[in-house]
C-alpha cells in the first residue's frame, strides 16, 4: 500500500492493520516512506491516536527494525527507568550507577531532546570522547562488566525510532500517547529487558501538563508492555519547576558529578531519584519494601560506589578516566557566563518551567532543526525554584551563553517566566502518584 493511503487512513480516523503498520515501517527502512510522510502520520495520530491494538503493533514493528538483544548470560535482573522528559531533568544518569551497584544490570537506551525537554545523550555526549553509539558486543561486555551502560539508538538497535523521533521534535508532534509509548517501549524491548520502571512528568515542564494525560500515558506503558511480559510500573512526578538547580548538557553532567561526589544534591531531585531506584530494586525483588530500596540506594550513594560505577562507565564508553576528580577540566566553559537578575522583591509562586526549556534551545542547548548541532556549554545554572524568597536585583540563574545577543533573548525569557508575588504558596508533592 502507498504510504500516503496508509496517512489518509489514520487521518480520517480508522484503524490500521498490522500489515499496514508494519508495512510504514519497512517502508521507513528502505527508503520507500519521507520525512514528509512521517511528518503527516505522526500527526494524524496526534489527533486521532491509536487503539492498543495499533499501538502494540507500531511498537513492535519498531522494535523489530532492528536487533532485539537478550541477557540470558547474566546473573541478576535486567531493568531499566525511562522519563517522559523534563526540564533539567538528569535523574536517568545519577539512577543508573546506583541500581548497578546494587546488583541490577543496566543497560539503558535513551534519546536525544525532545522541544523544549533535554535528552540524556546530548548530556552525555558533552563529555569528551563519551561514546553514545557502540556496537552491540562493545554493549554487552559493559554492562556485564560495570553493571550500567547508557547509550542511544546505534544502527541495529530500534533504528526506525530514531528516525521518528528526530521528525517528532520538530514538528510538534511530541505529546502523543500512542507515539510516546511506541518510541520508549520499542526502546526498551529491544534492550532485552525484564522490567521496566517510568517516571512520568507532570506540569508546565512536561509533555504532560494534567493529571488525565500523565495517567493514561503511564496506563498505556504499562498496558503494552504487560502484552510482551516486561512487568512495567510507574510513578508520576511534579515538573512545575526545574529538577535540580541546573539546565543544560555540560552543565547538567556537572550537577551529576557533584551529586555522586555528595558535595551538592538538590533535595527534589534526590527524592525522585531515591524513589525511581528503590521502585526498580522492589520490581526486582532484590528488596522487599520501597523504605529498604531507599536505604540501599542511598548507601550505595554515600559510600561512593555508585560513584565508582559511573567513573568506571564513562571510561569504558571512551571518556575520561577520573571524571568525578576532573570535573573542572573535562568540560569548556562558555564565552558569557552573567546572572538574570530580579525586578521584584518577594516569593517565588511560579515558574513557566517551559520556557526555561526553550530559553537553553535558544542560546543552542537544544535542536530547532533535526539537523542542528548542540552547543554543550551554554545553559543555566543556579536556578531558583518555587516557595523561595528573593529580594530585587538578586539572581535568578546564571546564564552562560555564547554571544551577548543570545544572553539578552535568554535573560527577557528568564524575567518573563518567574511570577513573584507576595503571597506564600503550599508546597506540592514531588513524587505525586504510582500507577501498577
Amino acid at each position: 500500500m502507498l504510504p500516503q493511503e496508509i496517512i489518509r487512513k489514520k487521518r480520517d480516523n480508522e484503524q490500521l492493520s498490522l500489515t499496514e503498520i508494519q508495512e510504514f515501517i519497512s517502508g521507513i527502512l528502505n527508503g520507500k516512506v519521507s520525512e514528509s510522510h512521517i511528518s503527516a502520520f505522526t500527526m494524524a495520530v496526534f489527533f486521532n491516536g491509536m487503539n492498543t491494538d495499533e499501538c502494540i503493533a507500531l511498537t513492535e514493528a519498531m522494535m523489530n527494525s532492528g536487533d532485539v538483544l537478550n541477557w540470558n548470560d547474566l546473573n541478576g535482573p535486567v531493568i531499566d527507568k525511562h522519563s517522559t522528559g523534563g526540564v533539567g531533568d538528569k535523574v536517568s544518569i545519577m539512577l543508573s550507577p546506583i541500581i548497578a551497584s546494587c546488583g541490577i544490570y543496566n543497560p539503558m537506551i535513551s534519546g536525544r531532546g525532545l522541544g523544549h525537554t533535554g535528552g540524556t545523550l546530548d548530556k552525555l555526549e558533552s563529555i569528551p570522547g563519551y561514546n553514545t553509539t557502540p556496537n552491540n558486543l562493545i554493549f554487552r561486555e559493559i554492562v556485564k562488566n560495570v553493571g550500567c551502560a547508557i547509550i542511544g539508538q546505534t544502527a541495529n538497535l530500534a533504528p526506525v525510532d530514531k528516525v521518528i523521533y528526530g521528525v517528532r521534535d520538530v514538528t510538534a508532534t511530541v505529546e502523543s500517547i500512542p507515539l510516546i509509548t511506541a518510541s520508549i517501549l520499542s526502546k526498551k524491548l529491544s534492550a532485552g529487558l525484564n522490567g521496566l520502571v517510568m517516571d512520568i512528568k507532570l506540569g508546565n515542564g512536561a509533555f504532560a501538563t494534567d493529571i488525565t494525560f500523565a495517567n493514561g500515558v503511564g496506563k498505556n506503558i504499562i498496558q503494552v508492555a504487560n502484552h510482551f511480559a516486561m512487568k512495567t510500573t510507574a510513578l508520576i512526578t511534579d515538573m512545575n519547576q526545574p529538577l535540580g538547580h541546573s539546565i543544560g548538557n555540560a552543565l547538567e553532567i556537572i550537577e551529576v558529578i557533584e551529586y555522586l561526589n555528595c558535595t551538592k544534591i538538590n533535595p527534589r531531585l534526590h527524592e525522585v531519584v531515591m524513589a525511581l531506584s528503590a521502585e526498580i530494586l522492589l520490581n526486582s525483588k532484590i528488596v522487599n519494601d520501597k523504605e529498604s530500596g531507599i536505604q540501599m540506594a542511598n548507601e550505595a550513594l554515600q559510600n561512593g560506589k555508585a560513584g565508582e560505577t559511573f567513573e568506571k562507565m564513562v571510561s569504558e564508553l571512551g571518556g575520561p578516566n577520573n571524571i568525578l576528580q576532573n570535573k573542572i577540566s573535562t568540560f569548556t566553559n562558555s564565552p558569557i557566563i552573567k546572572p538574570v537578575k530580579s525586578d521584584k522583591t518577594g516569593v517565588i509562586t511560579k515558574i513557566d518551567t517551559r520556557a526555561l526549556g526553550l530559553a537553553v534551545v535558544e542560546l543552542g542547548g537544544g535542536r530547532k532543526k533535526t539537523d542542528d548541532i548542540i552547543n554543550h556549554s551554554v545553559g543555566l545554572t543556579n536556578v531558583l525554584g518555587l516557595g523561595e524568597k528573593i529580594i530585587n536585583d538578586q539572581d535568578l540563574a546564571i546564564i552562560h551563553a555564547q554571544t551577548e545577543d543570545q544572553f539578552k533573548q535568554a535573560e527577557k525569557i528568564i524575567q518573563n517566566a518567574y511570577n513573584i508575588s507576595d503571597v506564600d504558596i503550599v508546597s506540592t508533592p514531588t513524587i505525586i502518584e504510582y500507577l501498577d
